[in-house]
This record gives C-alpha cells, structure tokens and sequence, in this order.
C-alpha cells in the first residue's frame, strides 16, 4: 500500500543537512546587514559563534576556535598547509574525503615520509599500524561511507606527533574526546544545517606550538596565513575573519546554536542522533533487501548512514528518483564515488518521526521498481 503520510521535513541530505526543527527565516532579523564585519558589532556577532561553539562541545579551556575560509575543505586545507613537514605523516583513510587528503598531502604538499593505512567502504583501518611519532591525518566520520571512528583509545596520550582530524559531519553528533585531538575541522551546513562557505578550525596548545615553531617550505596564500610576526594570529579566534564572512550565513549558524541550547546542547544533540539511527536499524533488521555497508555497529555512523539496495544500479536510481518525485526524501543517492546505495542522514535536526515515515516509503517505493 501506497503511505498517505510524508515526512514534515523530506530533507535527508548529509550536506547542507535539514534545518532544524522550527526554523524560520524570520529568526535571521537581527544579522547586521550591511554592517563591516571589522565594526564592533560584526566582530561582537562572530566572536558569539566563537564562544558558543566552544561552549557547547565543551572544549578545553586552552583549545582556540576560529572562523576561517572555505568550509570544512578550506579549514582542513589551511591546517594541512601550515603544520605538516615537520616529521612523517600517517594518513588513515576509509574513505573518499580521507583519501582526497592523502592526496593532497603527497601530491600538492609532496611530502615524502608519508604512510597510508586504509580500508574499503564499509570497513576501518587497521590502527594498530600507526605511528604517532608522526603527524596523524584522519576523518572522525566518514561522511561518505558510514563509517565512524569508534572512540579515542587508540590514540595514546604520550604522543609525539600531531593528531589532525576532519570532524565535519561528527562535532554535535558524537562524543569526541578533545584530548586526543590536536586539531580539528567542521563546517557549518553539516550536522546542524548551517549555510555553506565557512569553515571552523580547532587548535590545542600542542597545534599553536607547532605552528610557531614551524615554518613550511611552501608559500602560503593569505587565506591560509595563521602567524603575525612568527607568531599565531591571535584576532582570527576573537572574531576578526582572514576574509569577509557572510554575516547572514553567521547569524544562521548562531540560530541553529541558540536551537541546540534550547533542546539542551551536546548530549540531547547525539541522543537524538543515535535514536534516529536505530529507526534505520530496526527497518533494516526487518528487510533482507536493504543493508548497511557498515556492518560493524561499533564503527556505523549515526550522521551519515549509508544503505546497500539489494537493486542493479538503474533501479536504485529510479527508486531515488520515485521519493524525490513524491516530495518524500530529497538527496539520498550514496556519494558519487562511494559503492551504488543510498545515504540518509540521521543528525539531530532530522526528526525520527520523518524517518519512521521515510521508511514506510522505501519499502512502497522498493516494491514499485521491483515490479516495474
């Protein structure tokens, strides 16, 4: 039988993700249009998204936030830039986005001290294998494959290296242990559905010592430029951009952060999560036609969850199709370079209602191509 109900919300993109629950355009008001984003108003706004951030996923005092360029890429990309080359480099990658800086890091940077550990979609590497005298390059969750990290234990506290972690589709859905994270990046349009562009870079101590201890061979474009005279640009984690920033994107990533406060911050955001993906999991566990290509729960992502669809290529494609016809789920195709399936994003500001709804559609829609 054909649902009668659609989800609320039929946005399952993992990026832009969906608004949060209530958003309204109306609560962007107060942006300062217009407005220098170097006047006291304007700094005052983004150092407001500075300090709220913090706050909220409970950073170590010491740690600095910034606002920098170029979404999560950007963030990642002026970390990379300004602190390898120092010692060796291991990369862990399981997949497209951590295979994409292992790249970067031997054939941009040309480093060559560099050590690859890797793992199919679906599976995580070997971290046994890691050598934490070097730099550690690595994403927390695999935004295209479903795969997160499973904790922080492997990653020892005497470390000699730097530990540098793309988190984009994993700060305020999972809990990081910051002391096992020298640095870090995320963007707002992932977990909490923020508008694009701009991107957030995270620096312990441990980051801001190499970063005025080290000076790479390499030129550094102005928007990568962290130090002022040998040393860390101190106004770029006050609220003074490299760049100009969109004011009306930073007023909307502060209303998604007045949301999170609202609904009771880090712990309801990741409860919300993991209950949203356990509705996956239950309609899973009830069709032997769908399954997760990560079938390992201890490292099954709960953002981004990926599907396998036991359907030729053509099929799953009409069956994406289908939904997004019937306005029921936009954007849920797997990752252009990912195995064939589908990608359901499972964060906070998708409700579980909309979900249990959605599933009641891929079993209609799975049907329909099937006896088409």
């Amino acid at each position: 039988m054909k649902p009668t109900k659609k989800p609320l919300n039929p946005c399952f993109s993992s990026g832009p993700c969906a608004k949060h629950p209530g958003y309204s355009i109306e609560s962007l008001k107060d942006a300062p249009l217009g407005r220098s984003h170097r006047s006291k108003l304007g700094k005052a706004k983004l150092y407001e998204s500075i300090a709220k951030t913090k706050e909220i996923l409970k950073l170590p005092d010491d740690y600095r936030v910034g606002i920098v360029p170029g979404s999560d890429t950007g963030a990642f990309e002026m970390l990379m830039w300004n602190v390898l080359g120092e010692r060796g480099v291991d990369v862990i990658c399981f997949e497209s986005f951590g295979k994409g800086w292992a790249n970067d890091i031997t054939k941009e940077l040309k480093l060559e001290n560099v050590n690859i550990i890797s793992a199919d979609y679906g599976e995580f590497p070997d971290v046994s294998k890691v050598n934490f005298d070097n730099d550690v390059v690595f994403t927390w969750n695999g935004t295209t494959s479903g795969v997160k990290v499973p904790n922080g234990d492997w990653i020892p506290d005497d470390r000699k290296g730097l530990t540098l972690c793309d988190a984009t589709s994993a700060v305020f859905a999972m809990d990081i242990p910051w002391n096992k994270v020298d640095a870090a990046t995320f963007s707002w349009q992932k977990v909490l559905g923020g508008e694009a562009a701009h991107g957030m870079l995270i620096l312990s101590p441990r980051a801001v010592e190499r970063i005025e201890s080290y000076s790479p061979s390499w030129p550094l474009p102005k928007v990568f430029r962290m130090k002022k005279k040998g040393k860390l640009d101190e106004t770029i984690f006050e609220g003074s951009t490299i760049n100009t920033p969109s004011m009306l994107c930073n007023e909307d990533y502060l209303e998604a952060l007045r949301w999170v406060e609202s609904i009771g911050g880090l712990e309801k955001l990741i409860a919300k999560s993991e209950e949203n993906l356990k509705v996956i999991e239950n309609f899973v566990e009830q069709h032997p036609w769908i399954s997760f290509l990560a079938k390992d729960k201890a490292i099954r992502s709960n953002t981004s969850v990926c599907l396998s669809v036991d359907l030729p290529e053509d099929k799953i494609k009409k069956l994406v199709n289908l939904l997004a016809e019937e306005k029921v789920a936009y954007d849920i195709s797997s990752y252009k370079e990912a195995p064939v399936g589908l990608r359901i994003w499972c964060g906070a500001t998708v409700e579980k209602s909309d979900l249990e709804i959605l599933c009641q559609w891929l079993e209609w829609a799975y049907n329909e191509v099937v006896n088409s």
